[in-house]
């Protein structure tokens, strides 16, 4: 009998690589069903119809950008701008993935296209870093999504930090959203740290193509509108597309449990109990860029998006059947309960009361 491969990270310019499964595993036997039902094909004409529809609303975008020329009515288009960009982006996330072609090389250079040509911050910055965290979901060592910064996400980081940043954290679950607003900056600036510190061929091509984006649109922002018109319409754009992005990825894995290799969880397990996914509909699948199954997404990542809906009733039975905890909640409640861990873990009294 074949093994069953494994999703885990790898640093090949793709969020995904394949390991064997040990055999019999819970997670083969998983695996082993949603292969026979066809869920890990790809899904071409899912994209292109998903492809066609982001291209016509970018273009929508730009041409209404430029009829209506230097007004302040130009502050809705920053905003349409904004939920275009990051929805540009779940496309990107979905290449990394290899989600959308077989082969390895279109995805990487359809992720290049849209994350540095077309929103301006580096794949393989995102993809390095995504690859850390689909391997250690939660783990505050070696994931970088819940790594110390302007945030901090465990009682140990808390403690770590100096006494001027304790205070700032105690309210940092009220300045969660705001700080959302600068995310696109962070992306962009973690993003040419990264290639400065990796001069290969691939990054320099990187680096050229962030530089076309940037040199394009402000160009464009600059000679159709006058100068405080564009930089409001710059900072309503990127604040959008930051807070868009971040509340998308927010209610994912904030306020699960951390894991560390020292808790001996499986595969199956590991990616579970890390991950919350939020109920809805087909709209909520299209805002969320198909995040909202974040625990289907975690198990099977390069299963197209368009599938995820379709394989998460076998997951949560399957989890049902085996005794593993399976949280889905609401979304306003996901925001909620991400933002009492975050207050929690930064005042200590609270902390000790929740352990």
């Amino acid at each position: 009998m074949q093994s069953i491969d494994v999703p885990v990270a790898e640093t090949n310019g793709s969020a995904d690589a394949v390991a064997p499964a040990p055999r019999g595993s819970d997670y083969a036997k998983l695996s082993r069903q949603v292969k026979q039902a066809g869920l890990l094909d790809r899904r071409p004409g899912y994209y292109a119809a998903l492809s066609a529809l982001l291209l016509a609303l970018a273009v929508a975008g730009c041409t209404a950008f430029v009829l209506i020329g230097d007004s302040w009515w130009q502050l809705p288009v920053a905003v349409f701008a904004g939920v275009v960009s990051t929805q540009l982006g779940f496309l990107g996330h979905d290449a990394g993935h290899r989600q959308i072609f077989r082969s390895a090389r279109a995805n990487y250079v359809t992720g290049v296209v849209l994350a540095n040509l077309g929103i301006g911050f580096s794949y393989g910055w995102w993809t390095d870093k995504h690859n850390r965290h689909h391997a250690h979901p939660n783990d505050e060592e070696k994931d970088p999504d819940i790594g110390a910064g302007a945030l901090v996400f465990t009682v140990g980081q808390v403690q770590a930090s100096g006494r001027v940043a304790r205070a700032f954290y105690r309210f940092q679950a009220w300045s969660f959203f705001p700080l959302l607003l600068l995310e696109a900056l962070n992306l962009r600036y973690a993003s040419v740290l990264f290639l400065i510190t990796d001069r290969s061929r691939a990054r320099w091509r990187e680096a050229v193509l962030m530089l076309v984006h940037a040199a394009g649109y402000l160009t464009a922002v600059f000679l159709v509108l006058s100068p405080v018109k564009a930089l409001v319409f710059i900072a309503v754009h990127q604040g959008v597309f930051g807070l868009y992005l971040g509340c998308a990825f927010a209610p994912n894995h904030k306020g699960m449990p951390p894991l560390s290799a020292e808790d001996d969880a499986d595969y199956l397990r590991r990616q579970v109990l890390t991950s919350r996914n939020v109920r809805g509909h087909w709209l909520t699948d299209f805002a969320l860029g198909g995040l909202n199954y974040q625990i289907e997404h975690h198990l099977f990542p390069s299963m197209p998006r368009g599938n995820l809906r379709h394989v998460q009733p076998t997951v949560e039975a399957f989890c049902a059947d085996h005794g593993v905890a399976y949280l889905q909640t609401g979304l306003v409640a996901s925001y909620a309960q991400a933002l009492r861990h975050l207050d929690t873990v930064a005042r200590p009294e609270k902390a000790t009361a929740a352990a």
